[in-house]
């Protein structure tokens, strides 16, 4: 019989990807940012558009906290959506959800004062591309960390 929770070594795991596939995440887009002044890269650290959480100061702080944790609880819940459904080590689910959730999700742009407009067309493909490279990296890194381990394997 499986344990319902992850194994603790699995669960710090993903919580590393989570962590190391953030910043995968933040390179492509500053490195835009720096060459074309495209404020994609804004979008990753903005909450302004939630109640509560936008009153948090320092907003710096507080964007990269936001930006980290939304990828470490990404990574944990979808490893755990793709392993009920035996797909965990394959690296095409990740980048499919993370490319088509990351462009759906750069809409929510609209719903904040700050840059990218909603219809900055550039804006939202480098959001996407960059997604999806994120996407890439947690289905590699799952599999180069996760797959094969003995705890993983283990029957409980």
């Amino acid at each position: 019989m499986k344990k319902a929770f992850p194994s603790l070594p699995t669960f710090f795991k993903l919580t590393l990807i989570g962590i190391a596939a953030g910043v995968i995440l933040i390179i492509p887009l500053k490195i835009l940012y720096i060459l074309t002044g495209n404020t994609a890269y804004i979008l990753l650290f903005n909450f302004d558009y939630i109640p509560v959480l936008n009153e948090l100061r320092p907003l710096w702080l507080f964007g990269y906290v936001f930006h980290f944790v939304t990828c470490i609880c990404s990574v944990i819940g979808l490893f755990y959506i793709l392993k009920f459904l035996n797909k965990q080590f394959s690296i095409f689910y990740y980048v499919a959800v993370y490319t088509v959730g990351g462009g759906a999700l750069f809409f929510l742009t609209c719903l904040s004062e700050q840059p990218p407009a909603g219809n900055d067309f550039a804006a939202w493909l480098y959001w996407t591309i960059a997604h999806g490279i994120f996407g890439f990296a947690v289905g590699l890194l799952v599999k180069k960390f996760i797959k094969g381990t003995y705890l993983e394997n283990l029957d409980y």
